[in-house]
């Protein structure tokens, strides 16, 4: 078995026919069916189905392309750091939930170094991969939040994955709304007078068995709801279709969001508490240990 076989399966599994998978990877139809059949062979497993309708992945298939994403991955950050012909610049890499003053911090730390030649990562994502992210190092350090109802498991998943969490602050719940939205001079709100209005919230759906929502009142049954799996789409949703989101209310710190919402605090309570992750004994980096720096400029008092 061979990293390009492992590229191969992904590519395969993420195109809608061995056509596009062959073009997007610049090999021959015929080459790339003979790679994913001697890997099936070696492995003794069934990959993909096909048929004159193209490729399908079976469960097998599923399952073995979560380790292929994480090999794939991990050898991608080998490379980076020790192989790619710059290997002398400066890495730093940071995996987040979406919070903005996250990026605030990352933002400030590169400007404080003054180098010819680096590669900075920052990955704006869902909760299972900012904690893989952690765990395979790929990233070295991970913004993440958790609330009562999800606290429990949170915390068996640090422990599983190796990571140690320090909490940061801990934030009340509010509700994001368009400058004109009609409910946007409201000093407080409930969630039953904002039933009509859309709720958009973060889609966390994923290879993962759990989910794990980034946001408060993730249990509770909005009448209207969409999900979005990107800052500007739901900025737009929220905006043409009076919607609204639930978070911290650390929106305003957005350069590009504080002058077009508001924030007003929600009556039903569910706090978020909101930390950074790194893996247990792992040896910070100089410009790890500033974006801590920076990322604790945010801490409450104790």
């Amino acid at each position: 078995m061979t990293i390009l076989q492992l590229k191969y399966v992904i590519a395969l599994a993420n195109a809608k026919s061995m056509r596009e998978a062959a073009s997007h990877l610049y090999v021959s139809q015929p080459a790339l069916s003979t790679t994913i059949r001697e890997l099936e062979e070696e492995l003794n497993i069934k990959l993909f189905d096909r048929n004159n309708k193209g490729v399908k992945i079976t469960a097998e298939g599923m399952e073995f392309l979560t380790y292929a994403k994480q090999a794939v991955s991990q050898y991608e950050v080998i490379e980076d750091r020790y192989i790619d012909k710059w290997k002398d610049r400066k890495h730093f890499s940071v995996s987040m939930q979406h919070y903005v003053f996250a990026l605030h911090a990352f933002i400030n730390t590169i400007r404080k170094y003054d180098v010819n030649k680096y590669s900075y990562s920052v990955n704006e994502t869902k909760t299972d991969d900012v904690l893989r992210d952690v765990n395979n190092m790929k990233s070295e350090i991970g913004i993440i939040s958790y609330s009562k109802s999800n606290e429990k498991l949170i915390n068996k998943l640090f422990r599983e994955y190796q990571l140690t969490f320090t909490p940061i602050m801990t934030r009340d719940t509010y509700a994001y709304l368009w400058k004109t939205h009609p409910l946007a001079d409201k000093k407080e709100l409930s969630l039953d007078e904002l039933t009509d209005y859309p709720c958009i919230s973060f889609d966390q759906n994923s290879e993962s068995e759990y989910y794990l929502s980034e946001e408060a009142l993730s249990d509770y049954e909005f009448e209207k709801h969409i999900k979005s799996n990107d800052r500007a789409t739901t900025a737009e949703l929220m905006a043409s279709l009076n919607g609204y989101s639930i978070g911290t209310g650390n929106m305003t710190e957005s350069i590009a969001l504080r002058d077009d919402f508001v924030c007003i605090k929600l009556k039903e309570e569910d706090p978020l508490t909101i930390g950074y992750i790194v893996r247990e004994n792992h040896e910070m980096s100089d410009i790890g240990k500033t974006y801590i720096e920076e990322i604790l400029k945010y801490k409450e008092p104790d």
